[in-house]
């Protein structure tokens, strides 16, 4: 992700609380739309954490906006076209106090107005906090396994998926995505989710 590196940090946790804020909506509003406690709001609007892609999905619709309206965007044209230099990461640490939940992304689809489809790069990384925690929302999701190794889970099924494996699978199922072992992968990963 080096080249990534030049590109403009997003600070996710900021936008969600700018957004809830305009809207004027209570932190303790906005955790009961989106299904999370007031403190787990709190932890990501304060980059205490980093959002899963799920949990940004839901606060995005609690908010009534697109899960791009995180990162800043304004988009404009009918197609967009993002270079290998050009890839907007969001917040890479994960943790103030350096816990690790395990992944950090960067938007590839900015830029492009009324898309259905949000394209990411996702780093799976070893995280220091392990959760079995699942999420679940309205939509789909695809991912494609570019290196390392990737554990699915998907309600009461495990596998283990490997570089240029693939899966795809309705969101309303319980799931999760984690590195497998102590070695980062990386996965593109296209979400989608119906219209509000």
């Amino acid at each position: 992700m080096a080249a990534a590196d030049n590109a403009q940090e997003v600070r996710v946790g900021e936008k969600i609380r700018e957004l809830r804020e305009r809207k004027g909506l209570s932190l303790q509003e906005m955790a009961e739309r989106a299904g999370y406690s007031s403190a787990l709001v709190s932890q990501i609007e304060n980059h205490f954490i980093s959002p899963p892609l799920g949990a940004l999905i839901k606060i995005a619709r609690a908010l009534e906006v697109k899960v791009g309206a995180f990162f800043g965007e304004d988009p404009r044209e009918p197609f967009t076209i993002v270079r290998k230099g050009e890839r907007r990461p969001a917040s890479r640490f994960a943790s103030k106090e350096g816990v690790n939940y395990g992944y950090s992304y960067e938007g590839l689809g900015f830029d492009k107005k009324d898309r259905h489809m949000e394209p990411f790069l996702v780093t799976l990384e070893p995280a220091t906090v392990r959760t079995e925690k699942l999420s679940a929302h309205e939509g789909e999701e695809f991912i494609f396994v570019l290196e390392g190794e990737m554990e699915a889970i998907l309600g009461s099924h495990r596998d283990i998926l490997y570089a240029g494996d693939c899966i795809y699978y309705d969101s309303s199922i319980p799931h999760k995505v984690q590195c497998r072992r102590e070695t980062p992968a990386r996965i593109l990963a296209v979400i989608w989710t119906p219209p509000a």
